[in-house]
């Protein structure tokens, strides 16, 4: 089989060629990645000598290289996108430059090349805030109702995605998961983030008063339910895929404790504009059709995220 992974340089994508080339070595990859801000081909040290793996910098819009690269694709799993939401407060034309406009490409080229399946990755957060209380959960049924402008880019990406579905058989599977941590994620989002600044003394911005409620998921996780869907999954449907649910402040401490800080690095700052309360994912569909359930508690990823960035830090 011949996968596209795009922004395989990035976060995700970076963990999940990791994955797949050590579980599935008979495969081939393209590594598509433009090589933005948060993508970075040190994720991916030592992979280059793989026979199966190939990597091209690019843009997913660019329909010419799209035309070459994708000989004989049976699976592209689009993990390209812009993704911070403070970034798309400050400039939504680059989220949907990337996450709509060019996405749009990449899906009409997949069409044209006959892929059999189209792997994208959505997020939890097209579906809007949760009561701060209570138990309620998004599921793959619920509407969506994005807040900002990068859940906006996703919902308007995954729309586009279902009508290409039904105008011309667009053999699309969207997934929708939670917040995403572990190895190799860029440190401005709030793990990361937390880590770094702990391991160097600064303080650690918590938005408003840090009881915004997140669905964690290790990454290495994420990876797995990913890799149910690519041989098991249905043409048109979608998958929540989350892990366990804390406020932002007790994700904060867990972090300090495990590093034996004490809470005096918490610096709570003035909160995100339109702040989402809370997000939280009900998975049975995942788990019920495929068997999968997540491997990592939050306690043992983030021990194991935290490893990382020590190790990291010290090559520096």
């Amino acid at each position: 089989m011949k996968l596209l992974v795009t922004g395989g340089a990035g976060f995700i994508g970076s963990n999940f060629i990791r994955y797949w080339l050590n579980t599935h070595p008979e495969d081939r990859l393209i590594n598509l990645d433009v090589l933005s801000y948060a993508g970075n081909v040190e994720n991916l040290r030592g992979i280059k000598e793989s026979k199966k793996y190939t990597f091209m910098k690019g843009n997913i819009g660019n329909r010419k290289l799209l035309e070459k690269v994708m000989k004989d694709v049976d699976i592209v799993v689009n993990f390209a996108a812009e993704t911070h939401v403070d970034r798309s407060l400050e400039d939504s034309s680059v989220f949907f430059n990337n996450n709509v406009i060019a996405a749009s490409v990449l899906y009409k080229i997949s069409i044209k090349k006959r892929v059999k399946k189209f792997i994208q990755i959505s997020t939890d957060e097209v579906f809007g805030e949760l009561p701060g209380d209570g138990n309620s959960k998004f599921d793959e049924n619920s509407r969506y109702n994005p807040q900002n402008p990068y859940s906006v880019s996703k919902a308007a990406a995954d729309f586009l995605a279902f009508s290409y579905h039904k105008a011309y058989g667009f053999p699309i599977i969207i997934t929708h998961s939670g917040n995403n941590y572990g190895p190799c994620q860029y440190p401005e989002k709030f793990i990361p983030l937390t880590i770094t600044n702990a391991l160097a003394g600064k303080n650690i911005p918590v938005y408003g008063n840090g009881k915004q409620v997140r669905n964690w998921i290790y990454v290495e996780d994420n990876v797995r339910a990913i890799e149910k869907i690519i041989i098991h999954g249905k043409i048109g449907e979608r998958y929540c895929i989350g892990g366990e649910e804390l406020k932002n402040i007790e994700v904060a401490e867990m972090i300090l404790d495990r590093l034996g800080l004490g809470r005096k690095l918490i610096a709570y700052v003035r909160d995100r504009p339109g702040h989402d309360r809370k997000y939280a994912l009900n998975c049975s569909k995942i788990k019920n059709e495929f068997g999968w359930r997540a491997k990592y508690s939050f306690k043992e990823g983030v021990a194991k995220t935290i490893e990382w960035y020590k190790n990291k830090s010290l090559k520096i």
